[in-house]
C-alpha cells in the first residue's frame, strides 16, 4: 500500500466573519487549521427576524421604462 495517500486531519475551527461572534462557531477536523464562514446563525437573517423589505415595484417601473419599446409617431396627413 502506498504511504502518505491520505491527507493529514487536524483539529479545525469554525469561524464567522461577522463580527458579532467573536470566538470559535464550532470545531471538526480537515485538513486546514481555520475555516471562515461569511454567515452564521448568530447573524443570518432568518433567525435573527431583521428581514430586510426590498421594493420591487420601482424596479419593473424602472425596468419597463429603459427597455420599452418605444412607440412610432404616425404622421397625419396634411389638409
Amino acid at each position: 500500500m502506498k504511504k502518505d495517500l491520505h491527507p493529514k486531519y487536524m483539529k479545525c475551527e469554525v469561524i464567522c466573519n461577522c463580527g458579532e461572534n467573536r470566538g470559535v462557531l464550532f470545531t471538526t477536523r480537515s485538513t486546514v487549521p481555520q475555516i471562515k464562514v461569511e454567515i452564521c446563525s448568530l447573524c443570518h437573517p432568518y433567525f435573527t427576524g431583521k428581514q430586510k423589505m426590498m421594493d420591487s415595484a420601482g424596479r419593473v417601473e424602472k425596468y419597463n421604462k429603459k427597455y420599452a419599446k418605444k412607440k412610432v409617431k404616425t404622421e397625419e396627413p396634411a389638409a
